[in-house]
């Protein structure tokens, strides 16, 4: 079964994965690695289009290895789109697509055995416990020593008092905190991330940030991360697309998109954005 989409719905042609969580048929990542590419993602002219709607329109960008990069716009805008096809959960009506010096075309399982994907819009199995969850996509992704990196999740995202748990039963700020660890648990060079903070009170929230930042200082991971928390996303995010009915309209630095538009924070850049003013036109106020 697929699992749904929020933004356009998936089609299974034979070379979609059922299941946006962990592929099956992953391959081995030590008899699939190229040598690095220099950049984690690149999207070439990518197009979505299901009959009369364009969900995502030729769009084209680079993620280099080791950056954090905010995908950015509305409700509708294509983001959610767009990560399916890096996923390869949809297939592009036109456009390439490159995930670890793998082309998404031709060599996905390759590229899958090395990222990972969080959403909490994405449900896990709800009967199966937070452990038992655990180690079914520890052993999709073929991840040593089970246990003990389960133990290590627990104790980085405070998960041991959820382990018995049925996932059916946690709150949604808990079932926020699973997924992530979920996404975590093949310790991938590539993490794709959907509102990973949503339902968390600040606290936690702050930690699960200051958690990502350790971890991408620490493993070199490459991040790409759709957010509508706009200070989230100038805390830790190097570059930032702005997408617009499935376009990408603007693209920079938090702190180049700031002074383009002529603003002191992000929430007001997409907001002008969102409503369509240009940064030309944009005036202090």
């Amino acid at each position: 079964m697929f699992v749904p989409i929020r933004e356009g719905h998936p089609v299974n042609d034979g070379r979609a994965s059922p299941n946006p969580q962990a592929p099956t048929g992953l391959a081995n990542p030590a008899q699939t690695t190229k040598p690095p590419a220099m950049h984690a993602i690149e999207v070439d002219h990518l197009t979505k289009r299901y009959r009369a709607a364009l969900a995502v329109d030729g769009i084209s960008f680079v993620v280099p290895r080791g950056e954090t990069v905010g995908l950015l716009g509305g409700n509708g805008a294509g983001k959610t789109t767009t990560i399916a096809m890096l996923l390869g959960l949809l297939v592009p009506t036109s456009g390439r697509i490159h995930v670890l010096g793998h082309d998404m075309a031709h060599d996905r399982f390759a590229a899958l055995a090395r990222l990972n994907f969080s959403s909490p819009y994405v449900a896990l199995p709800q009967r199966l416990t937070v452990a038992e969850n655990l180690r079914v996509y520890a052993h999709l992704y073929n991840v040593p020593q089970v246990e003990r990196r389960i133990r290590d999740l627990a104790d980085e995202l405070d998960l041991h008092g959820l382990l018995s748990r049925p996932a059916g039963q946690l709150s949604a700020g808990q079932k926020t905190r699973v997924a992530l660890a979920k996404s975590l648990i093949n310790k991938p060079e590539l993490l794709l991330l959907d509102e990973p903070t949503a339902s968390l009170d600040p606290d936690t929230g702050d930690l699960v940030r200051s958690w990502l930042e350790r971890y991408r200082a620490e493993s070199g991971c490459t991040i790409l991360l759709a957010s509508h928390n706009m200070d989230e996303v100038a805390r830790l995010c190097g570059t930032v697309l702005m997408m617009k009915q499935g376009r990408i309209v603007d693209r920079g630095t938090p702190g180049e998109l700031l002074q383009r538009y002529n603003r002191t924070d992000l929430e007001d850049v997409f907001l002008d954005i969102a409503r369509s003013r240009q940064a030309e036109h944009v005036t202090a106020e």
